[in-house]
């Protein structure tokens, strides 16, 4: 798994408005965008559906024990899961090889719209992955343990 990509405001501001059309045209109540490690990476709409953390780490535990079972009926990995409930319902959709765009919607829309949608969403925040992966990498943070065991050891006594 890589690691988590470092996001700029425009990064998150493009992220934020391939969410924001997405839903306004599947009129769902909730989009996030994961990675396959359960991290959030952006979420847009209806924040009071449940705690984004939760579904988001769930959504990728869900998505890894899938992949698992397509490989047992011949499958490289089924590229969609689709749940439904009473009155809720979720759709999740790899985006690339380490991105999956989970959508919470309920019964005001249905899934044919949700997935017809997705699938443009998806390309879109393909794209914006591939350009947020594929930067210089000497851009952003670096994190080296040393100089942080280092810099500690400036306020011992």
């Amino acid at each position: 798994m890589e690691m988590i990509p470092v996001l700029t405001i425009q990064d998150v501001a493009e992220i934020d408005d391939s969410l924001a059309t997405y839903l306004e045209q599947s009129e769902a109540s909730l989009a996030i965008v994961i990675d396959k490690g359960g991290n959030i990476l952006s979420q847009h709409g209806d924040l009071d559906v449940g705690d984004a953390v939760i579904v988001a780490a769930l959504a990728a535990g869900s998505f890894a024990a899938t992949k698992e079972l397509a490989r047992r009926i011949g499958e490289q990995e089924f590229s969609a899961l689709y749940n439904q409930g009473a009155t809720s319902h979720i759709f999740m959709q790899a985006v690339d090889e380490e991105t999956i765009l989970v959508t919470v919607f309920g019964g005001n829309t249905t899934i044919g719209l949700v997935r017809f949608y997705s699938t443009r969403a998806s390309q879109q925040l393909a794209a914006t992955m591939r350009n947020i992966r594929t930067r210089p990498k000497d851009t952003g943070f670096a994190f080296d343990a040393n100089a942080v065991m280092q810099a500690g050891s400036l306020f011992k006594r």
